[in-house]
C-alpha cells in the first residue's frame, strides 16, 4: 500500500502527491467531491511528456486532515502557497476543475508571480441563484448521509446525458463505490467544502489575472453555464477558450485524452513564447 506523503500546513494535515522529474510543474486542484485518486489515470500522460505533476487534496478533502471549524475557500490558497513553497518549487502550471478552478483563480490573484500559466475547466467565477439551486440540493443529498443515494442524486447533473446512457456499467460501479466510501465524517467534510464558497464572486476582479490562461468548458455541462465561462474569457486578457463537445461537467473523464492534450498543448505553447522572448 502507497503512504501518501502530507505536510502540516496552517495547523492541518494536507495530502499531496507529486510524481515525475520535469523541471516544471502541473498542479492538480480537485472538483469539490473529488481526491489526488481522481486523477491517477492522468498522470502517467504528462510524466511521460516532461512534467512533473502535483495532485492535492485540499483540506475536508481525500486524506487531508478534516477541519475543526468553518473556513472560505481562500483558506486552500493560504495552504496550496505554502505546500508548493515547502517543496521548494518557484512557479507552477496551476489547473483546476470546478472548485478547484476557483482555488485556481483566487490563487493567480493573490500569488500571481507563483503562476506560470494557468488552465481552468469547468468552473464558474461566482455563484448565480442557479448554482445555489444546484449546490442547495446537493447539500440536502449530502444530508442524507447515504453514499448511493447521493451519488444517484448529483450524477445527473454532473454527466452529460450522453456519458449516461452509454456508460451504465461505469456509473454502477461508481455508484457501488461511493456507497461503501463515503461515511458520516466524509458528508460532515463535504458540507464545511460546499458553505466555504457560498459569497464567491470574482468576476469583476478578472481583469487582474496576468498569467496566461486557458478556459476548458463542455457543451453538455449543466452545471457550468457555458455563458458564464466566457464572460471569464472576456475579463481574463489574452484568454484562450475551448469548447469540448458532447461532455457534460467531468469533462476530465468524459474526454480525458482530449482534455489532457489541451492541457499539454497549452504548456507546448507557453514554452515555446517563453523560449522566442
Amino acid at each position: 500500500m502507497k503512504i501518501m506523503p502530507k505536510k502540516n500546513i496552517n495547523k492541518i494535515e494536507i495530502n499531496y502527491e507529486l510524481d515525475g522529474s520535469g523541471e516544471e510543474v502541473l498542479v492538480f486542484l480537485n472538483g469539490i467531491m473529488m481526491s489526488t485518486v481522481s486523477w491517477t489515470a492522468h498522470v502517467p500522460f504528462f510524466t511521460a511528456n516532461g512534467l512533473r505533476v502535483l495532485r492535492v487534496d485540499f483540506r475536508d478533502q481525500g486524506q487531508s486532515g478534516r477541519a475543526k471549524e468553518p473556513y472560505t475557500i481562500d483558506q486552500h490558497v493560504e495552504d496550496l502557497q505554502q505546500l508548493v513553497e515547502s517543496l521548494q518549487v518557484r512557479r507552477i502550471h496551476l489547473h483546476g476543475i470546478s472548485y478547484g478552478g476557483q482555488v485556481a483563480l483566487l490563487f493567480a490573484l493573490k500569488y500571481p508571480d507563483m503562476v506560470q500559466s494557468l488552465i481552468i475547466a469547468n468552473t464558474v467565477p461566482r455563484l448565480t441563484k442557479y448554482l445555489r439551486g444546484i449546490g442547495d440540493a446537493w447539500d440536502e443529498a449530502a444530508k442524507l448521509k447515504d453514499g448511493r443515494n447521493f451519488f444517484r442524486i448529483i450524477a445527473p447533473s454532473i454527466y452529460s446525458n450522453l456519458f449516461f446512457e452509454s456508460n451504465p456499467e461505469f456509473l454502477k460501479e461508481r455508484e457501488d463505490m461511493l456507497a461503501n466510501l463515503l461515511d458520516e465524517g466524509w458528508f460532515d467534510a463535504y458540507l464545511r467544502l460546499s458553505s466555504s464558497n457560498s459569497d464567491l464572486n470574482l468576476l469583476d476582479r478578472l481583469y487582474e489575472i496576468k498569467a496566461p490562461t486557458l478556459l476548458v468548458a463542455a457543451d453538455r455541462d449543466a452545471v457550468t453555464p457555458i455563458e458564464e465561462m466566457r464572460a471569464m474569457r472576456d475579463r481574463i486578457n489574452g484568454s484562450r477558450f475551448v469548447l469540448i463537445p458532447d461532455s457534460g461537467h467531468v469533462s476530465c473523464y468524459e474526454k480525458m485524452d482530449e482534455y489532457n492534450l489541451l492541457i499539454l498543448g497549452f504548456i507546448a505553447l507557453i514554452r515555446a513564447k517563453t523560449n522566442i522572448q
